[in-house]
């Protein structure tokens, strides 16, 4: 797991705007009578309906896609009681994850009361804003009865998802994990090490699936829950079964399965050694689990295991389920989510980590292939399909068992449905850092003594994506690495002006003469402009001596992608090296090409460059979709542009048959559907959502990336260099540290691919 400072979480959250989520308009508001229609008087009719019918709440506000994230700050993460305002960023931090995972808006609500039943008054008082509700770090006993009563008197999907989330996800763990051990649930002895609500709702759906309660042994901070024990009521009462006393280390002798929900460093290895054939142990807790990862795994090796942390396999993570959970329950208007919805939840995710997993997948997590095994019996986090398969089983047991107010006719357009929902945009970023921190790669930053360019490299390190190879004065870069207090535990600082780098100079400047020696170059001034960094480092890279290389924050673009093109030069099969900005829109990634290198090129040119783009596009696990610009649409307009441009899509029909591809067209046509259909249904791109824009000239590219990155606030990373035969890269001028960042995961990629 990256390592994460203080300062870097406090200033991930205060930087820029406060804070993680925000709202937007969703209708026009540009003229008076936008706002007419948003507020008085327009909004009157709208009010109107809802007051005869209370459900048309659903049809004219957002109310049916809006759940609220609801704490009082009584048992937040393991921070324990801090009170409401100090939760409020984790509750941020899930509104964040019901959106970019399921597409659902949130507004988190912080109440400042402890007593359950103000609490429970408070929050009825507030449902008919909301579309559903999730009860978030709520302290037991206090959160099973706050549930209990909420489910009772509303009528919308209500989840404290610390209690069911957990056991919706390690129950789908556990079917799959007793199928690799051939063993029945109903048989199998399961020792339980906390009892607060995650433990007793895990527990309590175990049983729902055939657990006998007589074979689980609950232990709490006091020992085991038996009939001995004084004072017990409520949920531990119902799992006081046994009428002896045993320790945790006993109890574990010849059980098959191990729930840790509690802390570090519950048991040993000696008590896994003593456990039953082909144990199954899921240390749950939070960061350290119960027993660390490697020493379980040391122990014994029919070993069946999960933890709650992403650098080992089989995590069990909430995220799998209440996104997908809230979704299913929103679509189908469910007035709750019931013990039919959470199984059905449990055999879905049970199901899909049975399924062949996407490449993109496999590649994510730096793997050839991933199939279903000890090492893999939960999906994995970032596999795409899982709202497409959990939310339709929540929606159809939601139906089945007749709380679906709207039920779904037509499940193959509901699939579709919830595909499109989401972008691309987060789904890529995450993949292309998931592969660079998989096989991390040699990185030259060849502007080190910039302080962006230092914290940029810095970052990349702790997030384990690059081994960083430091450019510049070393006392400087030296100096600020002490000023800034970083760590770089035996990183490579290299001076290329340096006398100790005479030799290495010599070498790479002999090699680059080789190259050069008909372009102009004497051996002299190939040794000597060694001395550049932007030439050293490209030579770095040529050589082997690093894996990718980025520049261009401080320098001219030119500065830094003259020397790549001598040094390493293009790919055999490309004749045009080409430059692509990825920006991140609310609809997915748009990838726009060329932007920094061809000032004007020839038909010929630009159906080689798109062909190139695409392959490059293609690796990054998106399927292109790309339209040719032009201010003209399909000969509307005759001109020396929009005449290049039809002609280089008839060269790619012609080359490259297999591209989804068409032009000459005009931009709004092209990112609008609805548009094409209506105008142009005979094109190859109608009815098809277009994210590759290809410019007809150096400034039309360039123009457009600026404007919609200004105007848009869209996440930029790029320019990407399409066509070098090594993996160079130029930033933006002035780019930011998370724009440098971002490069950086590209470059590894790109050198991963090469």
């Amino acid at each position: 797991m990256a390592k994460i400072k203080k300062q870097d979480a406090l200033d991930y959250h205060s930087m820029g705007k406060p804070g993680k989520i925000e709202v937007i308009p969703t209708k026009p508001y540009s003229s008076q009578r936008d706002l007419s229609l948003a507020y008085s008087p327009g909004v009157a009719e709208p009010c109107l309906r809802i007051a005869e019918n209370k459900e048309d709440a659903y049809k004219y506000t957002s109310k049916g896609n809006l759940v609220a994230v609801i704490s009082n700050g009584t048992a937040v993460l393991g921070l324990g009681d801090i009170g409401p305002e100090a939760s409020k960023p984790v509750m941020e931090g899930k509104g964040l994850l019901f959106k970019i995972f399921a597409d659902i808006d949130v507004f988190d609500i912080e109440v400042d009361e402890t007593d359950p039943e103000k609490f429970i008054q408070t929050v009825k008082a507030i449902a008919p804003t909301f579309g559903g509700i999730n009860l978030e770090d709520i302290k037991a006993p206090e959160a099973f009865e706050i549930e209990r009563r909420l489910k009772e008197e509303l009528d919308i999907p209500i989840m404290h998802d610390d209690q069911h989330g957990t056991a919706i996800i390690s129950s789908a763990a556990l079917l799959n994990a007793l199928e690799l051990a051939g063993k029945e649930i109903n048989e199998v002895k399961i020792v339980v090490s906390g009892a607060g609500a995650s433990a007793m709702s895990c527990a309590k759906l175990y049983c729902a699936l055939g657990a006998d309660i007589n074979n689980i042994h609950m232990f709490d901070s006091k020992g085991l829950l038996s009939k001995k024990r004084e004072g017990l009521t409520g949920n531990k009462a119902h799992f006081a079964v046994h009428d002896f006393d045993m320790d945790i280390a006993e109890a574990m002798k010849g059980a098959d399965v191990f729930l840790g929900l509690s802390r570090g460093g519950v048991i040993s290895k000696d008590m896994v050694k003593s456990m039953a054939n082909d144990p199954i142990v899921f240390a749950l807790a939070n960061p350290e689990p119960e027993i660390p990862y490697k020493e379980a795994m040391s122990v014994r090796e029919d070993l069946i295991m999960a933890t709650g942390r992403s650098d080992h396999p089989n995590q069990v993570n909430n995220v799998l389920g209440f996104p997908f959970i809230f979704r299913g329950a929103l679509d189908v208007r469910a007035t709750g989510i019931n013990e039919e919805m959470k199984l059905a939840a449990v055999h879905a995710i049970a199901s899909l980590a049975k399924e062949s997993v996407p490449d993109e997948v496999s590649e994510a997590y730096g793997e050839k292939s991933i199939v279903f095994g000890r090492d893999q019996f939960i999906p994995k986090p970032l596999d795409p399909r899982l709202i497409y398969y959990v939310a339709p089983a929540v929606a159809k047991a939601a139906m089945d068992s007749g709380i679906a107010k709207e039920p779904i006719e037509d499940w193959d357009a509901y699939e579709s449905e919830l595909k499109k929902r989401l972008g691309l945009d987060n789904k890529l970023v995450r993949n292309i850092t998931d592969k660079a921190e998989r096989n991390p790669k040699r990185v030259v930053f060849a502007e080190a003594d910039n302080y962006k360019i230092l914290k940029a490299a810095q970052t990349a390190y702790e997030e384990g994506v690059a081994f960083p190879i430091l450019l510049g004065r070393k006392d400087k870069i030296e100096e600020m690495i002490h000023e800034y207090s970083m760590e770089f535990p035996e990183v490579e600082i290299i001076d290329p002006k340096a006398d100790e780098e005479n030799k290495r100079r010599k070498e790479f400047g002999l090699k680059f003469f080789e190259k050069r020696k008909r372009k102009g170059y004497t051996e002299f001034e190939a040794i000597q402009i060694m001395r550049e960094r932007n030439y050293f480092g490209s030579m770095m890279v040529e050589s082997g001596q690093a894996d990718a290389m980025v520049s261009g924050a401080t320098r001219r673009y030119a500065d830094v992608l003259k020397p790549a093109l001598k040094v390493v030069g293009t790919q055999e099969d490309v004749s045009k090296v080409a430059g692509m900005y990825i920006l991140m829109t609310k609809k997915g990634p748009l990838f726009l090409a060329d932007t920094t290198v061809n000032f004007d090129p020839t038909a010929e040119e630009i159906a080689d460059i798109t062909d190139n783009v695409a392959r490059t596009i293609r690796k990054l696990k998106v399927h292109p979709r790309i339209a040719l610009l032009s201010y003209s649409n399909f000969g509307s307009a005759p001109g020396k542009d929009s005449n290049k441009m039809a002609e280089a899509t008839r060269i790619i029909h012609e080359k490259y048959p297999t591209l989804s591809v068409d032009g000459e067209i005009q931009a709004n046509f092209a990112l609008n559907n609805e548009l094409k259909m209506e105008k142009f249904s005979f094109s190859d791109l109608a009815n098809k959502e277009v994210n590759t824009l290809i410019f007809p000239n150096l400034s039309a590219g360039n123009i457009a990336y600026k404007l919609m990155q200004e105007m848009t606030e869209a996440e930029a990373i790029g320019p990407v260099l399409v066509g070098l035969k090594k993996s160079i890269h130029v930033l933006q001028l002035g780019s930011s540290v998370r724009e440098i960042v971002n490069m950086v995961k590209v470059a590894v990629v790109d050198a991963q691919n090469k």
